[in-house]
């Protein structure tokens, strides 16, 4: 079982003042069967054959225990990642799901003719469920450390500094699977869960889960500061932290903050083009028990079980952009380029930005923090800044320097082409037009028509939320 799930990619030099840190990790998904309830937010704790039970695990707040819980933490926040992308990807009009064995991928995901994005299906609610399951360990994690300081056996009690590196790094695993399924609720809210809690709070309003999502990751920081490790070498989670920081302030719309976290935290000025690849991210392994990337699908798949690249991300992408290396253009049985088709939808390319099933996905990177710093800086009237930034990611992608207009908007459509380009496949396109309001320049894939009966099928809906899932009984 064992491998690693989390890592900082080689040459993460952005980081300012911090410890570069890195992470082995037994691929554990230690809590996910066994703390599996009916009701999400309750504790199961009775015995499973899948795992140690909750009363076991908090009756023995050793080192081993705390570093297992840990480890579980970061291997099941890969659990159903490839739902998430799938979800944001196919909405956002980066690529299509093909499935014959399951239509709402391009149904219901696209809004094709009546269908809706339903609150009880496997889209919204295993996504949904796996990002609350290791927030519900990471508070697992949080109460085994207060357990463990009041061991009388100070060879398994934990130094100061390293229970607080633990509590730093659960509440910044924790604020992250609160903010991937805010992006998918977006409006409609998000539940918080307290560490000993069974029952999770009211749901809380996008703008208010926003800012206890930033409180969560600042007082991770302040956990952090000054701690060391308690498991080995461990995941650099201040860069994380940071990072995260800085988009949920851009989410925010605080752009004077996205500046601030960068300038604290970060050297962008020193990520050059070999360094825009450098972050965090979550690692796949063909090892015994552990998982393999999931949105890796080989592009020679058949049209009814592969993921398809939007036709729009090659028919827009500027001549010379290196990223076109992110699509893979489809053969015939003849070996010549040839176009697939699918429930009404037609691509001569597969989505390629992973080129194997060991391939990593990105939590967060350095070419997030150089485009970050850009947005921030076009923003708040710096557009010589964030020209200059747009540069950094445009040459690295074998473009000339930027020669549009230089107003602010120019420049912002220049900044979010390059996001669209550069985290093609990372799960950001949709949210961000739809914190531009921009999802009407998304493409509507299939027009109103009609079928063979004369009967007409209403043009595809570009959906902005998810409803929260029917399971919470708390309606949408």
């Amino acid at each position: 079982m064992e491998g690693r799930s989390l890592t900082l990619v080689p040459n993460a030099i952005a980081l300012k003042n911090m410890k570069i840190l890195t992470l082995r990790a037994a691929a554990l998904l230690l809590l996910v069967g066994s703390l599996a309830g009916c009701d999400l937010f309750t504790v199961d704790d009775e015995s499973s054959p899948n795992g140690p039970a909750l009363e076991d695990i908090l009756a023995d707040p050793s080192i081993e225990n705390l570093s297992a819980v840990a480890l579980g933490v970061e291997a099941a926040s890969r659990v159903d990642l490839d739902l998430y992308l799938i979800d944001v990807g196919v909405i956002g009009r980066e690529y299509w799901r093909t499935s014959n064995a399951e239509p709402r991928f391009t149904g219901d995901l696209l809004g094709r003719g009546t269908s809706v994005l339903d609150d009880n299906t496997f889209y919204i609610t295993r996504p949904w469920n796996a990002r609350y399951r290791v927030v519900r360990n990471a508070n697992i994690l949080l109460q085994l450390v207060e357990s463990n300081a009041a061991l009388e056996n100070a060879v398994d009690r934990l130094a100061a500094e390293e229970a607080s590196y633990a509590r730093g790094y659960a509440k910044t695993w924790k604020a992250y699977q609160y903010l991937l399924n805010l992006n998918l609720t977006f409006e409609n809210g998000l539940r918080f869960i307290g560490v000993g809690e069974e029952v999770a709070g009211p749901v809380e309003s996008y703008d208010a889960s926003l800012a206890q999502i930033a409180a969560l990751l600042d007082e991770g920081l302040g956990d952090l500061e000054g701690s060391a490790s308690f498991f080995g070498t461990t995941v650099d989670i201040t860069y994380m932290n940071r990072a995260v920081a800085a988009r949920v302030a851009a989410y925010r719309g605080d752009f004077s903050q996205v500046l601030a976290l960068l300038a604290d935290a970060f050297d962008v000025d020193g990520i050059g083009a070999a360094d825009l690849g450098s972050g965090v991210a979550h690692l796949f392994s063909t090892g015994g028990g552990d998982l393999t990337n999931p949105v890796f699908f080989p592009p020679t798949n058949a049209v009814g079980d592969a993921i398809l690249a939007h036709p729009s991300y090659a028919n827009e992408i500027e001549e010379g952009d290196t990223r076109i290396d992110k699509v893979e253009q489809r053969l015939g049985d003849d070996g010549e380029p040839t176009v697939s088709s699918f429930d009404e939808l037609a691509s001569q390319f597969s989505f390629f930005r992973y080129k194997s099933v060991t391939d990593g996905v990105p939590v967060t990177r350095n070419a997030e923090l150089v485009l970050l710093r850009a947005e921030a800086r076009a923003q708040t009237g710096d557009l010589a800044g964030a020209i200059a930034d747009l540069n950094t990611i445009r040459n690295a992608a074998g473009l000339a320097d930027y020669s549009g207009a230089s107003e602010q908007s120019a420049v912002v459509d220049e900044m979010l082409r390059q996001r669209r380009y550069e985290l093609y496949g990372e799960g950001h396109r949709w949210v961000d037009t739809r914190r531009y309001d921009r999802l009407s320049t998304l493409p509507i894939d299939r027009q109103e028509r009609t079928d063979r009966d004369g009967n007409v099928i209403e043009a595809d809906d570009v959906w902005d939320r998810f409803p929260i899932p029917a399971t919470e009984n708390v309606g949408s």
